[in-house]
């Protein structure tokens, strides 16, 4: 998510893994690379044939917890996804508004989730940690089929999502989508948000974890909310979620971009969304 209004932007930060540092990569590695962070042409069409923006999709790098990297794409500012999630996904299951990818997690479900707490700089904020728990209680307000948990502390290995802070100085988060029924596990909130007040920093933790279970930008097919053009991505065959707009909402928290201001709340057709979904 980048701020362009901020755009929840995540921008060049390892998203899903993003760092703004791009290392060279072996060609014949699973991910495809035309010259160091570009993403090969079939790739790029791979993405569209998703309904992903694929505009300055890259290949990237995505910071653990641990302070190690893994490689990925980096789509639409802080998607993280490998080239066999990619493969693992279905062009039919997408929506053009509030929508959903064709990974789910499995209901009923308890997703536990842990704010990492440790050194080296990807321990959470005092304020991040604020943040995290309005989310989760935001989650647990609508009364879905998955309800969540929180605690805080270092051992991550056991619990479904692990929040933590990837000390590179910029707004925004990372995060990835749900796959074998659970969600993305390792969720970025970057340490320029720490400029931010506590209900901005909320709707960062709210918009990454909805990418965990499995929403996408509500704004895929214009980019609206970082300021581009609003023209179609070329959509065709999209899947509309029932009940909800297919006209752009200034009020969906899953918009690619955000603001210095946002109130940290879902949007009225995020709710409609979610509790279709789950």
């Amino acid at each position: 998510m980048k701020f362009k209004k901020l755009p929840l932007i995540l921008a060049c930060a390892g998203i899903f893994f993003v760092s703004c540092e791009k290392d060279e990569l072996d060609q014949n590695e699973e991910l495809k690379v035309v010259a160091q962070g570009e993403v090969s042409q079939d790739v790029m069409e791979k993405i569209a044939s998703l309904h992903f923006n694929p505009e300055g999709a890259e290949l990237s790098k995505l910071l653990m917890p641990d302070g190690t990297f893994e490689k990925s794409y980096l789509i639409e500012g802080d998607i993280a996804m490998t080239a066999e999630q990619m493969d693992q996904m279905s062009p039919k299951d997408v929506s053009s508004k509030q929508y959903r990818t064709s990974n789910l997690v499995a209901t009923p479900k308890t997703v536990n989730v842990i704010g990492f707490t440790g050194s080296g700089g990807q321990g959470l904020t005092a304020k991040q940690r604020t943040a995290l728990q309005w989310s989760i209680d935001n989650y647990n307000a609508l009364n879905l089929r998955i309800n969540f948990t929180l605690t805080f502390g270092t051992n991550y290995n056991a619990y479904d999502i692990v929040v933590y802070q990837n000390p590179n100085g910029q707004a925004g988060g990372v995060a990835g989508f749900p796959s074998g029924g659970n969600p993305y596990k390792y969720v970025q909130i970057y340490s320029g948000m720490e400029q931010y007040d506590t209900n901005t920093n909320e709707h960062v933790m709210t918009h990454e974890l909805g990418h965990a279970v499995g929403l996408r930008h509500t704004d895929w097919f214009s980019r609206q909310s970082c300021g581009q053009s609003g023209e179609s991505a070329g959509a065709d065959g999209a899947v509309h979620i029932p009940g909800t707009p297919t006209g752009f909402d200034p009020n969906s928290i899953m918009l690619a971009c955000f603001g210095s201001s946002e109130d940290g709340e879902f949007g009225y057709y995020d709710r409609v969304a979610l509790d279709y979904l789950y």
